[in-house]
């Protein structure tokens, strides 16, 4: 089971880094961390699993975050409407988006970083994105409000970006012209 000791902190190289792809059919090691992955998510926003296991509470993961430089995240929120989006996905990739961009209005977090960084982080208000669940079944899900912002979090840790890169430094909290604004 993941703990908050095995995920790692912002400045870690790994967290700059390009993971790798999953090789296809994954092994047992490579499900054993996707499940993982999904596992901590979900006890995360368990209050009683939280307090028992010191979780601080998260709606993504990805495998960069406990030190695996492998394609793997796990995602696990409801949207607004009470949709559950409940994914564990080698390789995921995000094949087409909107032109709209969208940002969550509270600014974004993430359980590598240990403060809070103010801004608006522009996203794409929708995307579709295909990967492999953990049961080798290969999934197309059209995204958009906070599904789409998380996943496009969690696959930016494939790729070494943080979520910080994309905040205006000169003026974090200027609302992004034309983007939608999202609640959470």
């Amino acid at each position: 089971m993941i703990t908050m000791e095995d995920i790692i902190r912002d400045g870690h190289p790994s967290l700059r880094k390009v993971a790798a792809e999953v090789s296809m059919p994954p092994s047992e090691e490579d499900k054993q961390i996707l499940s993982s992955l999904l596992e901590y998510v979900i006890n995360s926003q368990t209050p009683e699993k939280q307090a028992q296991f010191g979780l601080r509470p998260g709606i993504g993961l990805a495998a960069p975050q406990i030190n695996v430089l492998k394609r793997m995240i796990a995602v696990h929120l409801t949207d607004d409407t009470g949709i559950l989006y409940s994914y564990a996905l080698f390789n995921p990739k995000i094949i087409s988006h909107s032109v709209e961009k969208a940002y969550l209005e509270a600014g974004e977090g993430c359980l590598s970083v240990d403060r809070v960084i103010p801004g608006y982080v522009p996203r794409h208000a929708r995307i579709t994105v295909k990967g492999t669940t953990l049961y080798g079944e290969e999934v197309k899900l059209r995204l958009k409000g906070i599904a789409s912002i998380c996943f496009q979090h969690e696959i930016d840790h494939l790729n070494g970006v943080m979520f910080y890169d994309y905040i205006n430094h000169e003026d974090p909290l200027k609302p992004i012209a034309g983007a939608k604004a999202i609640e959470r």
